[in-house]
């Protein structure tokens, strides 16, 4: 990224500010959200910690993709996305396709199964970098989730007839601890068997890390014995998150298990790439 393609010349403390960002995207690694990029810059002491500073990031971001100095790619709105059936310009493309896409169940073999919960859609990205790879379901509740939701996500879960774990990530804040709890008592109403862990954000990571707070908002009717203040889980660096969650699968996975399903899922991509090309 470079700052050389803006031809107004801005002003001394905006500049700063863009270098800031381009900084914060260089230390953390994108994507980010837009609230994560201001949650970087408030802990390098680049902004205050305000709403006001908040839309002014807002608004210079916007700006530094229009200018083509951040790419657009750099941030993350899984917010909005197009739904669309998969086609193809003909059977050569399909079995191509298939061929490339073709992956094995990497936990069907593993001792346990796992799952990621997060409470906010638009942090599925920076996630779903990391769980998609070691195939790993990510479920994103979008703050309190729906009965729906939930009954199909325990029925899902009864299919596994393994040790079961769900790691859940969400605000420090009251509603926030309040979905964690909720979300897993409705799933076990549902006759879902797992081990729940309220894995991000607690009060020892706010510590460890020195996550930035902001008050806990006393229009939440389970502020009332709420004590101190609450964190985002936007305020954990993307980086940090991404190593968070690695760490979470790559506990529970069994290397000699792992090494032989990779094994046998090269063989089947051959077997699959032999076939289709005698189709051919």
């Amino acid at each position: 990224m470079s700052l050389g393609r803006v031809e107004r010349t801005p002003r001394k403390d905006t500049v700063t500010l863009w270098a800031a960002m381009v900084r914060a995207f260089g230390e953390a690694g994108a994507p980010m959200t837009v609230r994560q990029v201001y949650y970087a810059l408030v802990s390098m002491g680049a902004i205050h910690k305000t709403e006001a500073a908040y839309n002014r990031v807002c608004y210079h971001l916007l700006k530094l993709r229009r200018l083509g100095v951040v790419p657009y790619e750099f941030i993350a709105d899984n917010t909005r996305w197009m739904r669309k059936p998969n086609t193809y310009q003909g059977l050569d493309q399909f079995l191509e396709i298939t061929k490339q896409a073709y992956r094995r169940m990497l936990w069907a073999d593993q001792d346990v199964y796992l799952e990621v919960w997060i409470e906010k859609d638009a942090l599925a990205g920076v996630f779903y970098d990391v769980t998609g790879p070691w195939d790993v379901p990510l479920m994103v509740t979008r703050g309190y989730p729906s009965e729906s939701f939930l009954y199909e996500a325990a029925e899902a879960l009864k299919g596994h007839d393994k040790p079961t774990h769900i790691y859940y990530f969400g605000d420090y804040d009251p509603s926030g601890q309040n979905i964690a709890e909720t979300t897993a008592e409705k799933l076990r109403g549902f006759g879902a068997i797992f081990t729940f862990h309220n894995y991000a954000v607690t009060p020892a990571q706010i510590r460890e890390m020195n996550l930035p707070t902001r008050p806990t908002k006393r229009s939440d009717s389970r502020s009332k014995d709420w004590n101190g203040g609450s964190v985002e889980l936007d305020a954990i660096p993307p980086k940090k998150l991404r190593v968070m969650v690695k760490g979470v699968i790559t506990g529970w996975i069994d290397p000699e298990i792992y090494q032989r399903t990779r094994e046998a899922e090269a063989l089947e991509r051959e077997t699959l790439s032999q076939v289709i090309d005698s189709l051919g």
